[in-house]
Formats: structure tokens, C-alpha cells, sequence
């Protein structure tokens, strides 16, 4: 006789580093598995639609490579040579080995590292309260959008923007620095409306011939960290040929005559000659945003990967803002909402406990701390032992020479609890199995929209898997930790955020399913004045003092351009080194996440990198060879993918694979730097020079 299954509908959020946070709809199999997952029609942001990756979540949940059991290493590092133990001994261990640094080399010398493979507020920032209650080294993230933050905060004075559902009542949506076909499918969901119900114009500038260029109308192809001389060539036109908005510029900014006049000389020609755009198609462009008042600029995380990215997103905002597009519904612009969120994370992150003199070490310099660089360790004691949550440091952090280098110290303890046997559980002492989201409790916004939801315990964890926060409850119990979240459940730190957030009850929330906090139309467009103190929209950055949370000022930060410019800091080529090399996110992997899935997997396949035609002629590489790309900083070999969607001289290599994909076993991040980005940290994943030559 068959038993039918019992198959139940259940909402949760993506948890996954993506702006999009979508609501999810779960098929739960008789409480213990999962089925299909679905983009929820009744999230407005999300709309129905869901990437593929996140579609099949089935297939990494159920995994059957998934770590079950904590375990030992028992070989050298790096061997892959680990025995299974119980909780108990791993939680004695780490204790142990946290309590002999803190003795032997201060407290400073616990660095626990931990990043956004969950952006759950409870299992992501929850390491902090353990830091702060313990004085260990606190953490800087610095990887993903420091950068973007501040060029767009410069401008406006906050990070928020208009509601990003207005695209869809938008005459052209510009899409700049984004591939978001690939990395924020919901901006296409709501681009496409415009598209088929106004007959909009969706525009896509960026670097490479990628999949949202290919659905675009108008395509702009830039050469590597040069948006900002293609904005100053775009506002030169405005001014000249009576785009401005004068009563708005006079109103709304703070510094328009200065602006055009500092544009004057920054003409089509001089952009073209920086960018590598015809100054046809500039002057084009301009005169489409000049007769287009429903301009929607939805600005992306690319900014953030390059030397002068703060510049450049700052100069790409001040397009919209010199026509006055923010006047108009569907007009404006957009990054990411984080200043609407307002939670109040004393509880979370143990705030009521942090001593802020004790350090805060950069996620991006992680290579640097680990071999004794002084600078990066802020001339303090060594990094002795860490815990690992919610990222892959191995795979994904730059300069990563230094990080193997660093992660092979004898004297370095490092417990990782992850949910897969990945590059940086390889090189660990203690792995520890982890859940994944729909096995506990936490809670969700959305970066790219304006919703917040609880994302619920849908089904049991496999095995002896543990939430982080459980991990952080064993972890301090041992170590004395009295901190009162450490004895609460995730459900009731939800709800104490909740309430101290002026955002209700668990329960409430947890029956709004996602509850839109869209701050209105007039806040959301900066009617009432912009978040600076003048009310003005600066158009003269003073990036000595940009309203967000940083660590300090960084990098050149008193080189850069008060008004937006090509701020020429970026890596050149040169005759050792003649390409410039990005390495782009690709469509299947979302940083390392879903690299173990067999879909992902197969459509990725090998790591290759685009090079262009004639390029790949005068090296004597065909398609499908073999290429060493190298710099000072190391050497990585992959697939050569002979492409004419990229610039002579410009090298595309999708990520991020693993690096044992890679011909070798190095990753492509052996070419990337660590330096600081001004004015407040990042990292330039995007701007590299390299050689390359066929392996």
C-alpha cells in the first residue's frame, strides 16, 4: 500500500549575501523534509520569482555530503585527515585553546571571523556578543559594500533610496555596476514590468558583455574603473544642453555652479578618451536621462570592488540628482535600504558589554594578520586562535598567497563550523557541523527592498548539526561567559530586538509573514531634504566625515575628488602586466555558497576567463587552453573562453570556483589585493593587473 506524503506550504526568507532576501514559499515533506521552493507571490519585492540556485535548495539541504558530526584534525593541515568526536570535547577544546592565547598572549589574540553566509541578524552577528563580553579582537567587515556605502551616503547622506518596486513605473531604468540577471534576479522582475506595460528602456552599464547587457536595451560598455570620467562626460551634457534642473538644483544641492564649472572642460571627448565609450553614445545617453524625467538609476556592488569605487558611485548618483529624477515617481535612485532597518542589536551583538578600545582587525587583511603583519594587526599580539562562522576565508578573501601561508601556522588554532567540508574547514583543527536556515530560528531584512520577516524553524536538523548559536551558548558556558543572550533562545532574542526596535512583537511579525517598512513616498525620494544635516544632496563629498559606520579613515582618503571625477588610483596595466582583470560573480555559485550543488556545478562548469578575440590571437591561446594569469601576488591557471562581450585588455574570470577547480589548486583570488580602499576599507576584487600566458 503506498502512504502518500503529507506536503505542507511554509514561508521562510533566502538567507543566502544576495540584496533580493526573498520570500520564499517551502514545500515541507511530512515535517522532515523539504520539497520545491518557490519565489512568494505575496512578498511585493520578490513577486513569485527566485533564482535557480535557491529553487533547488532541496538538493543542499539534503546533501548527502552535508557535515553530520564534529570532528578532529588528525593529519597535517591541509590533509583532510579528521576523526569524529563528541560536542563535548570539541566545545572543551576550543575553550581551552581561547583560554591558553587569552593567558599567554592576551585576549586580543582570539579573533573569532565570521561574515554573511547567513544575513540572519541572531546566527550572523551573534559571534560579536561572545568578542565584546570576552575583549577578543573585534571584527571590520570590509568586503562587501564598505565602499559603495560610503559613495552613495556621500551624496545623499544615508544609504537608502527610492522604493525599488518603482522601477517597474519607470520610462528607463538605468542598471549600473549590477548584473543582477545573475545576482539580484527580482531588479529584472520589476525592470521587465516597465518594460512591457510602459514600453521603458532598461539600460545596463558595466564592464563586460554579461547576462544582463544581453537583456538591455541600451548597453554601455566601460573599461575597468572608469564610471566615474562616463558620469562626468553624462552631467557635462546635461548642464550644456539645458537638462539641469535648475529650481531643483537649487533647492535640493548644495554646490550646482561650482559642479558645472568644475564639468566644463569634462567633456563627451575627455570621457571617451578615459572609458573607452564613443562620445556619440555618451552624448546619447545623456540626452535619453535628459528627456527620460522617470529615470530610475538602480546602482549595484560593483562600485565597491575597485580602488576609486566610493568616487564612482558617488558620481554615478549625481546623474539622477543634476535632471532632479528624484522628483518623479519611478525616477531616483538606488543601492541598498540599510538605514531603514533600526534595529537596535545591544542584545544580539552584546553591545551593552563592548570595551571600544579593543582592536577591530580587517576581514579584508585576514592574510596579513595571519603571517605577523604589524600594520594589520594595529602593532598588537598575534592572531592565535580564531572561530570560523558563516564564511569560506580560504577561497574568498584576497592576497590569498598570504592566507594559505597564514592558515598553515602550527601555532594558529582555528575551529570552523560550516555546513560543508569547505577549503577553510580543510585547513581547521575542529570542524563543526552547522545548520542551514530552515532548521532554526532568526531573523531577516532585506538590503535590496524594504521588507523584515522571522524566518521560522521549518523542519529538524540532521544529526548532531547545531545552529551558531547554540555553538556560541556551548563556547561560553565554558569560558565564563555571562552575558545574558547566551542563555536566551533565538526565538526570545527575536522578539527582545523586536520590541527594542519599536517593530512589535515575534509573534506579530511572524503573522505579517514580511512586513513592508517603506519609509513614504516624500522620505523615500528626499522631498523634505536630503539625510546631511543642510538638507542638501552634496554633490562636494567630504569624505573625511561620510554619515556612516566605519573603523577610521583608510587608504587616500585626502586624494580623492570632492566633486565627481576619474580618480586615477586604480591598478594599471603596464607592460609586465597589460590586462586588467575583474573577477565578476557568476550566475550558479553566490560567493562559495552552492559550489557543492550538482545543478551549480554543472552549469559553471570549469573556471575559465574571458579574453577577447584579437587578445587571445597575439598569445597564441585558443578557446578551451589552458592559461597561467599572473602578478606580483601569485599565479592561478584556468580555461581559456575566447569572448567578444569584453575590451581588448580587459580579462573576465567568473567566481568564485574553488580553488582546487582551478588547474593547480590556486584560486583566482592569488591576484587580488588587500590594500585598503579609501576612505574607510574594502577590498578591489575588480581591479587587478596581470599577464597571462597559455599554461
Amino acid at each position: 500500500m503506498n502512504v502518500q506524503s503529507k506536503i505542507a506550504i511554509r514561508h521562510s526568507t533566502c538567507p543566502h549575501d544576495c540584496p533580493s532576501a526573498c520570500g520564499l514559499d517551502i514545500e515541507v515533506i511530512d515535517g522532515q523534509s523539504i520539497g520545491r521552493v518557490r519565489g512568494s507571490k505575496q512578498q511585493t519585492y520578490t513577486a513569485g520569482v527566485v533564482c535557480a540556485k535557491v529553487a533547488r535548495y532541496a538538493e543542499r539541504i539534503h546533501h548527502p555530503e552535508r557535515l553530520m558530526y564534529p570532528m578532529r584534525r588528525t593529519g597535517p593541515k591541509g590533509s583532510g585527515q579528521f576523526t569524529r568526536i563528541t560536542w563535548d570535547e570539541a566545545l572543551d577544546e576550543i575553550a581551552a585553546k581561547f583560554n591558553a592565547a587569552e593567558r599567554d598572549f592576551g585576549a586580543e589574540s582570539v579573533w573569532p571571523y565570521y561574515y554573511a553566509g547567513t544575513m540572519g541578524l541572531v546566527m550572523r552577528d551573534g559571534i560579536n556578543r561572545l568578542a565584546h563580553e570576552k575583549k577578543y579582537s573585534r571584527f571590520y567587515g570590509t568586503i562587501c559594500a564598505t565602499v559603495a556605502w560610503t559613495g552613495f551616503a556621500a551624496g545623499t547622506g544615508k544609504v537608502a533610496g527610492v522604493d525599488p518596486r518603482e522601477m517597474a513605473k519607470s520610462d528607463l531604468i538605468v542598471i549600473w555596476g549590477t548584473n543582477p540577471v545573475s545576482t539580484q534576479v527580482n531588479v529584472m522582475t520589476h525592470a521587465t514590468k516597465a518594460r512591457k506595460e510602459r514600453g521603458a528602456k532598461i539600460a545596463a552599464i558595466d564592464i563586460y558583455d554579461n547576462d544582463t547587457m544581453k537583456q538591455a536595451d541600451i548597453k554601455i560598455l566601460l573599461r575597468p574603473g572608469t564610471d566615474g570620467a562616463f558620469a562626468c562626460g553624462v552631467m557635462h551634457v546635461l548642464f550644456r544642453d539645458g537638462f539641469a534642473d535648475r529650481a531643483y538644483l537649487d533647492k535640493y544641492t548644495d554646490a550646482s555652479p561650482e559642479l558645472e564649472t568644475h564639468l566644463a572642460e569634462r567633456t563627451p571627448e575627455w570621457a571617451s578618451n578615459i572609458c573607452g565609450v564613443p562620445a556619440a553614445e555618451i552624448e546619447a545617453f545623456a540626452h535619453l536621462v535628459g528627456n527620460t524625467p522617470r529615470s530610475f538609476f538602480r546602482l549595484g556592488y560593483g562600485f565597491t570592488r575597485s580602488r576609486n569605487g566610493a568616487a564612482q558611485m558617488h558620481a554615478a548618483l549625481c546623474v539622477p540628482t543634476v535632471t532632479g529624477a528624484w522628483q518623479h515617481e519611478g525616477g531616483g535612485a538606488f543601492f541598498n535600504n540599510a538605514a531603514i532597518w533600526k534595529f537596535d542589536k545591544t542584545l544580539i551583538e552584546g553591545l551593552d558589554v563592548m570595551d571600544p578600545t579593543t582592536r577591530r582587525l580587517d576581514q579584508s587583511k585576514i592574510g596579513r594578520i595571519l603571517t605577523g603583519d604589524a600594520e594589520a594587526l594595529q602593532n598588537g599580539p598575534p592572531v592565535k586562535a580564531m572561530l570560523i562562522q558563516n564564511t569560506n576565508p580560504i577561497t574568498v578573501a584576497p592576497e590569498q598567497a598570504l592566507v594559505r601561508q597564514g592558515f598553515a601556522r602550527e601555532d594558529l588554532f582555528v575551529a570552523v563550523h560550516e555546513q560543508f567540508m569547505t577549503e577553510t574547514a580543510v585547513m581547521a583543527d575542529l570542524v563543526l557541523p552547522a545548520t542551514m536556515f530552515m532548521e532554526h530560528d532568526d531573523l531577516y531584512y532585506g538590503g535590496g527592498h524594504q521588507h523584515i520577516s522571522v524566518g521560522a524553524k521549518l523542519i529538524d536538523a540532521p544529526e548532531e548539526c547545531r545552529s551558531n548559536h547554540e555553538v556560541l551558548q556551548g563556547i561560553a558556558t565554558r569560558l565564563g561567559a555571562t552575558h545574558r543572550g547566551f542563555g536566551m533562545t533565538p526565538r526570545a532574542i527575536i522578539d527582545e530586538t523586536l520590541k527594542a526596535s519599536g517593530r512589535g512583537t515575534v509573534d506579530e511579525l511572524e503573522a505579517d509573514l514580511w512586513r513592508d517598512i517603506q519609509p513614504d513616498y516624500r522620505a523615500s525620494h528626499y522631498l523634505d531634504g536630503f539625510a546631511h544635516k543642510d538638507g542638501k544632496f552634496h554633490f562636494k563629498a567630504d569624505w573625511s566625515s561620510v554619515p556612516i559606520a566605519n573603523a577610521g579613515l583608510m587608504g587616500d582618503w585626502a586624494g580623492m575628488p570632492s566633486f565627481p571625477d576619474h580618480w586615477a588610483v586604480t591598478e594599471v596595466a603596464d607592460a609586465a602586466h597589460p590586462f586588467r582583470l575583474a573577477t565578476s560573480p557568476s550566475r550558479s555559485f553566490l560567493n562559495t555558497s552552492f559550489n557543492e550543488t550538482p545543478s551549480s556545478q554543472a552549469r559553471e562548469g570549469v573556471p575559465t576567463v574571458m579574453i577577447h578575440p584579437v587578445d587571445a590571437a597575439e598569445h597564441d591561446i585558443a578557446d578551451g587552453d589552458a592559461v597561467t594569469l599572473g602578478n606580483p601576488r601569485g599565479e592561478t591557471t584556468l580555461t581559456a573562453r575566447i569572448f567578444d562581450g569584453v575590451r581588448r585588455g580587459v580579462l573576465i574570470a567568473e567566481s568564485i570556483h574553488p580553488n582546487r577547480s582551478h588547474i593547480g589548486g590556486r584560486g583566482i583570488n592569488m591576484l587580488t589585493g588587500g590594500e585598503a580602499i579609501a576612505p574607510y576599507g574594502g577590498a578591489p576584487f575588480h581591479d587587478n593587473k596581470v599577464w597571462v600566458r597559455k599554461a
